[in-house]
């Protein structure tokens, strides 16, 4: 009979779920009918396109930051709680990109250079951008993207922003000719290989082979030469470097570092930062403007970087991923080793403990950019500035012992 009880608890579950997806499905197609189609019709699109793009399709209530009608929180909030990663860990897989950058280096260089020439910007970060965020290609791009930006659109946390773009992804296929199922993305709806929304797609996508078509999910060089717009129209600035490792003396401190506290590198050098491996900084570099960036604070390698760090921040906001680009940038053209500063190790602790440790900064009046989890440049120079106002020496990361007194 127990047995009994728990079969036909398990068949109801499956059968209130099933009916649950049902009434979520009816809901998209209202939606789709009443809500989407009048505004896309407004911005041009045929009935025709918006039919191609969504027959067949149902919200993927798999994806994460979903809120469906009978939820109050959205799905995902899970990953606030994971582990706090030390930096290292993101340069894991770099000499994959390396190698395959090198890889392709000869091969493509007809097109690498013609793209080189007209964006200005150097043929390594493209190579490391394209094989950070594909693979070169390599990698499944799983999802249909109107799946995913219309479940998004539908049910997403930031249901304006995918509307947005589930609007655009229909103008891509209105205006621009590509097929609505060829459009692959990521659960995000980042589509092809250097996985562009696609608003970014009707801003950035180009022709690179001739063709007459921007295909960034077949072509090596549309691929290429979109990325290089996108960095070209963020203002790539050409002919400077992306940044340098350097050793920082403890006569600088480290709450320096950031955006907003650029100086002429001439002048970093005059404090006595220093190149690693005594190279000289190029002469053309010494008077423009330089930013201290210590991703792990003194706990990591530190950096002298250009506005065109920032370029590739624009590409994905992460520091570590402009870092990761512009490394494996310069191994891939000129051979570099790896860093010459260690990571050491900093760990014991999660996301939701580094943002509680944000909160107790931000109420003693710090900014510390959100208390999202994240060590940005903010939160770590916020610590560095909190060490140094208790009479300790500013180490600029996440601890143990100072979230221990900032909690």
């Amino acid at each position: 009979m127990q047995l009994f009880r728990v079969a036909l608890v398990l068949v109801l579950t499956v059968l209130a779920g099933a009916t649950a997806a049902q009434s979520v499905d009816r809901q998209f197609r209202t939606w789709l009918a009443n809500d989407l189609w009048p505004e896309a019709q407004r911005r041009g699109i045929s009935q025709a396109t918006f039919n191609a793009a969504f027959t067949g399709v149902s919200p993927n209530l798999k994806l994460p930051d979903l809120v469906l009608p009978s939820e109050a929180r959205p799905r995902g909030s899970v990953q606030h709680q994971a582990e706090f990663r030390a930096p290292a860990a993101y340069f894991k897989h770099v000499g994959g990109v390396v190698s395959g950058g090198r890889a392709r280096l000869q091969r493509l260089q007809p097109a690498l250079a013609a793209i080189e020439q007209r964006y200005g910007v150097p043929r390594g970060i493209l190579l490391a951008i394209w094989g950070r965020e594909s693979g070169f290609g390599g990698a499944k791009i799983p999802h249909d993207a109107f799946e995913v930006l219309g479940t998004k659109a539908f049910l997403a946390t930031r249901k304006a922003m995918f509307r947005e773009e589930v609007l655009a992804a229909l103008e891509v296929v209105e205006k621009r000719g590509v097929a609505a199922r060829a459009m692959r993305s990521s659960w995000a709806g980042a589509m092809g290989q250097p996985q562009f929304m696609p608003t970014s797609y009707l801003k950035y996508a180009v022709d690179g082979d001739g063709d007459g078509r921007a295909d960034i999910w077949g072509s090596e060089a549309d691929t290429l030469a979109s990325i290089a717009n996108y960095l070209a129209q963020h203002g790539w600035v050409k002919g400077r470097d992306w940044g340098f490792e350097v050793t920082v003396p403890d006569s600088v401190s480290c709450t320096l570092e950031g955006p907003d506290r650029g100086r002429r590198i001439a002048d970093w050098q005059a404090l006595g930062v220093r190149r690693v491996g005594g190279k000289a900084f190029p002469a053309h570099e010494l008077r423009g403007e330089g930013f201290l960036m210590m991703p792990a604070g003194r706990f990591g390698p530190a950096f002298i970087v250009t506005p065109n760090f920032y370029r590739l921040k624009d590409y994905n906001e992460s520091d570590l991923y402009a870092l990761f680009v512009g490394h494996a940038g310069d191994r891939i053209m000129y051979g570099n080793a790896e860093f010459a500063g260690a990571w050491r190790p900093v760990s014991g602790f999660n996301r939701a403990d580094v943002a509680a440790l944000q909160r107790g900064l931000e109420r003693l009046g710090h900014d510390v950019g959100g208390a999202d989890g994240l060590a940005g440049f903010k939160t770590r120079r916020s610590i560095g500035a909190w060490q140094e106002k208790n009479g300790g020496q500013a180490r600029c990361f996440p601890e143990i012992d100072t979230m221990r007194n900032l909690k």
